[in-house]
C-alpha cells in the first residue's frame, strides 16, 4: 500500500512535537507511516515570539532523522505557516459583545481559534490532497473547552464532510503531563514547554462547559463549512461575506 501524507496542527508545543515524533517513526496504532508529514502553524495575529515553533521543528528534525537507518525510508518534513486571523476575528473578536450574551456569557475565544484553525487546515489538506489530520489534544487539559470530546467531534465530522479524517491519537493516553515527557524523553526531545509562540489569549479563563461550546459550534460550524466551500471553489467575494467585519448578524 502507497504511503500517504499527513498533516499535524503543530504548536511546537510538547503535544504536538509528540505526535510528531510519533509519526515520524510510523509508531502509533492511529497513526500511519506517512510518506510527508505537513507541520502546519497556524498564525491567529496574537502570537509572540514567532521563532519558537519553527526552531523546535527543525531541532526536532534533525533528531529524528539521525534515530533512522539509512536505508530505510525518511518521512519527508514541510513546515509551513498558515494565517486564519481574519477568520478567527470573523468567528469571535469583531462580534464578542453581541456573541457572549448568547452562550452564557461565556469567554470562547479559544473555541473560536481553534474552529478557525481546523478551518484552514482543512483547506490545506483538501488542497494538496493530504486526507489525514492529527491533532495533539490531551485528557490533561480538558479543561480547555476547545480540548473537550464536544469540541473534537464537531470538528472531525466538519473535517470528514470535505473528505479530510482528522484524529486526535493522543487524546487518551495523554491524561497525565508524565506521560508526555516520558515519550518525548524517549526520542531525545524537549520534554518541557517553549516551543510555542505565546499567545496574547493563552491561559484566559472562562467557565465554558461542553453545552456552551456545543451551542457555539452548532451556530458556526455551518457557516464555516460555507466559507471552506466558497474558498475551494474559488469564489472569493462570496468567502469574504461569510464573516465581514463588524456585527455578523448582518451577513444573510
Amino acid at each position: 500500500m502507497d504511503r500517504q501524507d499527513l498533516a499535524i496542527l503543530f504548536s511546537g508545543g510538547t503535544d504536538s512535537l509528540a505526535l510528531y515524533a510519533l509519526a515520524f517513526h510510523g509508531r502509533h496504532p492511529e497513526i500511519s507511516n506517512p510518506r510527508n508529514i505537513h507541520l502546519l502553524q497556524m498564525l491567529n495575529g496574537m502570537g509572540r515570539f514567532p521563532s519558537f515553533p519553527e526552531n523546535r521543528f527543525r531541532t526536532a528534525e534533525k533528531i529524528l532523522k539521525a534515530q533512522i537507518p539509512e536505508t530505510d525510508t525518511i518521512p519527508k518534513s514541510v513546515y509551513v505557516e498558515l494565517d486564519m486571523g481574519r477568520l478567527f476575528q470573523g468567528l469571535w473578536l469583531d462580534n464578542f459583545e453581541e456573541l457572549m450574551p448568547e452562550y452564557g456569557g461565556k469567554n470562547l475565544v479559544c473555541v473560536a481559534c481553534k474552529l478557525a484553525m481546523h478551518a484552514r487546515a482543512i483547506i490545506y489538506c483538501v488542497e494538496r490532497y493530504v486526507p489525514v489530520l492529527l491533532a495533539g489534544y490531551a485528557a490533561k487539559q480538558g479543561y480547555f473547552p476547545e480540548q473537550t470530546p464536544t469540541f473534537m467531534k464537531k470538528v472531525a465530522e466538519l473535517s470528514a464532510y470535505f473528505g479530510i479524517t482528522t484524529k486526535f491519537p493522543l487524546f487518551h493516553e495523554f491524561d497525565h503531563e508524565t506521560v508526555t515527557r516520558h515519550l518525548l524523553e524517549d526520542y531525545g526531545l524537549p520534554s518541557t514547554g517553549g516551543g510555542e509562540r505565546k499567545c496574547l489569549f493563552c491561559q484566559t479563563l472562562t467557565t465554558a462547559t461542553e453545552k456552551e461550546t456545543g451551542d457555539y459550534l452548532d451556530d458556526m460550524v455551518p457557516r464555516v463549512a460555507t466559507y471552506i466551500e466558497h474558498k475551494l471553489e474559488g469564489c472569493i467575494k462570496k468567502a469574504a461575506q461569510c464573516f465581514p467585519p463588524g456585527n455578523i448578524k448582518t451577513v444573510h
